[in-house]
């Protein structure tokens, strides 16, 4: 959506902190011993008191509230019985909506002390999302984020995902732009505008460049190596970008 009003501005930060909340809550939570179903029933409960949906839920019949993803899987992972372990590679996606107004937000992290590349991989995700949101201004073409991002990726000795992208979210989970790609294509020539949200989302890889389906429909996994996300909900602005989902 391009964001034009102050109804719309107010109803992307309401949403965008609610799902930052929940995030946050959830990353905090997020102890050895704890099943991924306990975590998501929270975020189900944290939903319902601030008076919001969980957008998986509500617009795909996704079987949870958020996505949570450990280790092998990348995204879409399915809350249920897994339990989080010392060391694990961990991914909490959340995205709801309130009020007709969507946001989007995901965090990779490890669980306590882990394995040094796989708190890189979720440090350079980090780092890929900062160097392309400065690339994030009206009148940019949208290809200079995926750019940044790979160029990051490369400098630290990784790759990127290639079949998964960012998105534009506000008044639906998703929405044009369609795609905004962790990589550089000189086709990706469309021109970014003032008020445009998106969901600007950075998959720093190990190894392999592209994901594949489980046979649940739902979760998207490697063969052989580990994947860290980094993802807010931005709105594009000629001051700068907002990221609604701090």
């Amino acid at each position: 959506m391009i964001a034009k009003t102050e109804e719309d501005f107010n109803g992307l930060k309401e949403i965008g902190k609610i799902c930052g909340t929940i995030r946050d809550e959830l990353v905090q939570c997020a102890k050895p011993g704890i099943t991924t179903k306990e975590l998501d029933e929270m975020a189900g409960e944290m939903f319902e008191k601030a008076g919001a949906q969980s957008a998986p839920k509500g617009e795909y019949d996704f079987p949870g509230y958020t996505c949570i993803s450990i280790n092998e899987e990348v995204a879409h992972g399915i809350p249920g019985k897994r339990i989080i372990q010392e060391g694990d590679l961990v991914n909490i996606d959340v995205s709801g909506s309130k009020n007709g107004y969507f946001a989007d937000t995901g965090i990779s992290f490890v669980v306590g002390k882990g394995d040094t590349t796989l708190q890189k991989i979720c440090d350079v995700a980090k780092e890929a999302f900062d160097a392309g949101l400065k690339k994030a201004k009206p009148g940019a073409k949208k290809s200079a984020l995926g750019k940044a991002v790979n160029r990051i990726a490369k400098q630290h000795g990784l790759t990127v995902i290639k079949n998964l992208t960012g998105h534009g979210v506000g008044r639906s989970i998703h929405e044009a732009p369609h795609h905004i790609l962790n990589f550089y294509s000189r086709w990706d020539d469309e021109i970014l505008k003032d008020g445009m949200v998106i969901a600007f989302e950075p998959f720093i890889s190990t190894l392999e460049e592209e994901v594949f389906q489980s046979e649940d429909g739902w979760t998207f996994l490697t063969d052989e190596s580990f994947v860290a996300q980094y993802e807010h909900t931005i709105i594009l602005t000629k001051e700068g970008p907002i990221i609604t989902t701090l």
